[in-house]
Protein backbone atom coordinates (compact mmCIF):
# COMPACT_ATOMS: atom_id res chain seq x y z
CA UNK A 1 0.00 0.00 0.00
CA UNK A 2 1.03 3.31 -1.15
CA UNK A 3 0.51 6.39 1.16
CA UNK A 4 0.51 10.40 0.78
CA UNK A 5 1.31 12.06 4.13
CA UNK A 6 1.17 15.38 5.13
CA UNK A 7 4.14 16.72 7.12
CA UNK A 8 4.89 19.93 9.13
CA UNK A 9 8.25 21.40 10.07
CA UNK A 10 10.13 20.38 7.01
CA UNK A 11 12.23 23.31 7.29
CA UNK A 12 13.51 22.42 10.56
CA UNK A 13 16.12 19.58 11.11
CA UNK A 14 13.53 16.75 12.57
CA UNK A 15 10.61 17.32 10.00
CA UNK A 16 13.10 17.74 7.47
CA UNK A 17 14.56 14.41 8.07
CA UNK A 18 11.21 12.58 8.02
CA UNK A 19 10.83 14.59 4.39
CA UNK A 20 13.59 13.16 3.35
CA UNK A 21 13.24 9.37 4.25
CA UNK A 22 9.16 9.81 2.91
CA UNK A 23 10.99 11.45 -0.67
CA UNK A 24 13.58 7.96 -0.62
CA UNK A 25 10.88 5.98 0.75
CA UNK A 26 8.95 3.49 -2.34
CA UNK A 27 6.23 3.07 0.10
CA UNK A 28 5.46 6.83 0.35
CA UNK A 29 3.67 8.75 -3.28
CA UNK A 30 3.10 11.99 -2.16
CA UNK A 31 4.17 14.44 0.34
CA UNK A 32 2.59 17.77 0.79
CA UNK A 33 4.96 20.27 2.47
CA UNK A 34 2.81 22.32 5.11
CA UNK A 35 5.00 25.22 5.77
CA UNK A 36 4.95 28.47 7.27
CA UNK A 37 7.44 29.78 4.91
CA UNK A 38 8.22 28.62 1.37
CA UNK A 39 11.03 25.66 1.23
CA UNK A 40 13.77 25.08 -1.56
CA UNK A 41 13.11 21.61 -1.26
CA UNK A 42 11.89 20.05 -4.84
CA UNK A 43 10.45 16.34 -5.79
CA UNK A 44 8.72 14.66 -7.98
CA UNK A 45 6.37 13.77 -5.20
CA UNK A 46 6.63 16.85 -3.40
CA UNK A 47 4.04 19.67 -3.05
CA UNK A 48 3.64 22.72 -0.65
CA UNK A 49 0.87 24.73 1.26
CA UNK A 50 1.90 27.59 2.58
CA UNK A 51 -0.12 28.52 5.76
CA UNK A 52 1.34 31.72 7.32
CA UNK A 53 -0.52 30.73 10.76
CA UNK A 54 -1.74 27.50 11.48
CA UNK A 55 -4.12 28.47 13.50
CA UNK A 56 -5.88 29.59 10.51
CA UNK A 57 -5.40 26.07 8.78
CA UNK A 58 -9.34 25.96 8.09
CA UNK A 59 -9.06 28.61 5.38
CA UNK A 60 -6.85 26.13 3.63
CA UNK A 61 -8.69 22.80 4.73
CA UNK A 62 -10.39 21.50 0.92
CA UNK A 63 -6.39 21.32 -0.07
CA UNK A 64 -5.62 19.08 2.88
CA UNK A 65 -7.92 16.13 1.79
CA UNK A 66 -7.24 12.58 0.77
CA UNK A 67 -4.24 11.83 2.97
CA UNK A 68 -3.06 8.89 4.79
CA UNK A 69 -1.36 10.94 7.70
CA UNK A 70 -0.13 13.78 9.04
CA UNK A 71 3.79 14.05 10.54
CA UNK A 72 3.56 16.42 13.03
CA UNK A 73 7.31 17.74 13.46
CA UNK A 74 6.77 21.24 14.06
CA UNK A 75 7.72 22.52 17.32
CA UNK A 76 9.98 25.08 19.02
CA UNK A 77 12.40 25.12 21.71
CA UNK A 78 11.01 26.96 25.16
CA UNK A 79 14.34 28.72 25.80
CA UNK A 80 13.51 31.36 26.18
CA UNK A 81 9.80 31.57 26.29
CA UNK A 82 6.96 31.54 29.22
CA UNK A 83 5.00 28.78 29.35
CA UNK A 84 1.61 30.95 27.22
CA UNK A 85 4.57 31.37 24.50
CA UNK A 86 5.52 28.02 24.45
CA UNK A 87 2.16 26.77 25.15
CA UNK A 88 0.27 28.86 22.18
CA UNK A 89 2.77 26.83 19.81
CA UNK A 90 3.21 23.78 21.23
CA UNK A 91 -0.31 22.67 22.57
CA UNK A 92 -2.62 25.71 20.99
CA UNK A 93 -1.04 25.38 17.49
CA UNK A 94 -0.54 21.76 16.85
CA UNK A 95 -4.54 20.84 18.46
CA UNK A 96 -5.92 22.92 16.06
CA UNK A 97 -4.18 21.43 13.42
CA UNK A 98 -5.00 17.97 14.79
CA UNK A 99 -8.71 19.38 15.01
CA UNK A 100 -9.03 20.51 11.84
CA UNK A 101 -7.92 17.34 10.34
CA UNK A 102 -9.75 15.12 12.35
CA UNK A 103 -12.76 16.89 11.41
CA UNK A 104 -12.97 15.83 7.79
CA UNK A 105 -9.88 12.75 7.86
CA UNK A 106 -11.00 10.37 10.71
CA UNK A 107 -9.04 7.97 9.00
CA UNK A 108 -6.02 9.65 9.12
CA UNK A 109 -3.09 8.44 11.03
CA UNK A 110 -1.63 11.56 13.09
CA UNK A 111 2.08 11.59 14.02
CA UNK A 112 3.63 13.27 16.70
CA UNK A 113 7.22 14.06 17.40
CA UNK A 114 6.93 14.97 21.25
CA UNK A 115 10.18 15.01 23.72
CA UNK A 116 11.68 12.18 25.93
CA UNK A 117 10.30 13.04 29.40
CA UNK A 118 7.03 14.35 28.48
CA UNK A 119 4.85 14.26 31.06
CA UNK A 120 1.91 15.76 32.51
CA UNK A 121 3.12 15.81 35.93
CA UNK A 122 6.54 17.35 35.65
CA UNK A 123 8.16 19.70 37.13
CA UNK A 124 9.91 21.07 34.05
CA UNK A 125 7.19 23.47 31.44
CA UNK A 126 8.24 21.91 28.58
CA UNK A 127 7.86 18.64 29.22
CA UNK A 128 4.36 19.22 31.10
CA UNK A 129 3.41 20.85 28.01
CA UNK A 130 4.34 18.31 25.72
CA UNK A 131 2.72 15.79 27.90
CA UNK A 132 -0.57 17.67 28.07
CA UNK A 133 -0.47 18.09 24.14
CA UNK A 134 -0.27 14.22 23.54
CA UNK A 135 -3.23 13.45 25.82
CA UNK A 136 -4.90 15.94 23.96
CA UNK A 137 -3.89 14.45 20.87
CA UNK A 138 -5.18 10.76 21.98
CA UNK A 139 -8.40 12.38 22.34
CA UNK A 140 -9.13 12.65 18.78
CA UNK A 141 -10.99 10.79 16.35
CA UNK A 142 -7.96 9.40 14.18
CA UNK A 143 -7.44 6.42 12.76
CA UNK A 144 -4.14 6.37 14.89
CA UNK A 145 -2.58 8.87 16.70
CA UNK A 146 1.33 8.10 18.35
CA UNK A 147 3.80 10.28 20.02
CA UNK A 148 6.99 9.68 19.60
CA UNK A 149 9.54 10.20 22.15
CA UNK A 150 12.93 10.62 20.64
CA UNK A 151 16.31 11.68 22.45
CA UNK A 152 19.43 12.46 20.68
CA UNK A 153 18.80 12.76 17.06
CA UNK A 154 21.49 12.23 14.41
CA UNK A 155 20.75 14.11 11.13
CA UNK A 156 20.49 12.48 7.91
CA UNK A 157 23.46 13.28 5.57
CA UNK A 158 22.73 16.42 3.23
CA UNK A 159 20.69 18.07 5.54
CA UNK A 160 20.62 22.20 5.20
CA UNK A 161 18.32 22.64 8.58
CA UNK A 162 20.64 21.80 11.10
CA UNK A 163 21.85 23.98 13.80
CA UNK A 164 25.26 24.04 15.00
CA UNK A 165 24.49 22.90 18.19
CA UNK A 166 22.56 19.90 16.81
CA UNK A 167 25.96 19.40 14.68
CA UNK A 168 27.82 17.92 18.06
CA UNK A 169 26.04 14.56 19.08
CA UNK A 170 26.31 13.89 14.90
CA UNK A 171 29.73 13.36 15.15
CA UNK A 172 29.85 11.56 18.32
CA UNK A 173 26.98 9.43 17.28
CA UNK A 174 29.19 6.33 16.83
CA UNK A 175 30.43 6.93 20.02
CA UNK A 176 27.66 7.65 21.70
CA UNK A 177 25.74 4.34 20.05
CA UNK A 178 27.92 2.51 21.88
CA UNK A 179 27.72 3.82 25.34
CA UNK A 180 24.68 5.45 25.02
CA UNK A 181 22.66 3.03 22.87
CA UNK A 182 18.95 4.02 24.33
CA UNK A 183 19.58 7.66 24.16
CA UNK A 184 20.69 7.99 20.42
CA UNK A 185 18.60 7.24 17.70
CA UNK A 186 18.61 8.97 13.39
CA UNK A 187 16.47 10.90 11.71
CA UNK A 188 16.19 7.89 9.13
CA UNK A 189 14.84 5.43 11.99
CA UNK A 190 12.45 8.23 12.79
CA UNK A 191 11.33 8.59 9.36
CA UNK A 192 10.91 4.98 8.80
CA UNK A 193 8.96 4.62 12.05
CA UNK A 194 6.61 6.91 10.87
CA UNK A 195 5.87 5.68 7.41
CA UNK A 196 5.68 2.23 9.24
CA UNK A 197 2.65 3.72 11.84
CA UNK A 198 1.15 3.90 8.72
CA UNK A 199 1.13 1.09 6.72
CA UNK A 200 1.91 -1.51 9.60
CA UNK A 201 0.65 0.67 12.64
CA UNK A 202 1.98 0.14 16.37
CA UNK A 203 0.67 -1.98 19.46
CA UNK A 204 0.74 1.36 21.68
CA UNK A 205 0.20 5.14 21.49
CA UNK A 206 3.24 6.18 23.08
CA UNK A 207 6.72 5.31 21.24
CA UNK A 208 9.68 5.53 23.34
CA UNK A 209 13.23 5.59 21.96
CA UNK A 210 13.30 1.94 21.80
CA UNK A 211 9.58 1.65 20.52
CA UNK A 212 10.49 3.90 17.68
CA UNK A 213 13.71 1.64 17.02
CA UNK A 214 11.49 -1.39 16.73
CA UNK A 215 8.83 0.09 14.66
CA UNK A 216 11.36 1.66 11.98
CA UNK A 217 12.27 -1.84 11.41
CA UNK A 218 9.11 -3.43 11.15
Amino acid sequence: MKIKVIITGSTGMVGEGVLLECLRSPDVEQVLMLNRRPSPMRHPKLRELLVPDFLHLRDAADQLTGYDACFYCAGISSRGLNEAEYRRVTYDTTLHVAQTLAAFAPNMTFGYISGQLADTTSRQMWARVKGETENALFQLPFKHVYAMRPGMMRPTEGQQNVKTADRVPSMLFPLLRVVLPSQVITLQQIGQAMINSVRNSAPKHVLEMNDIKALAAA
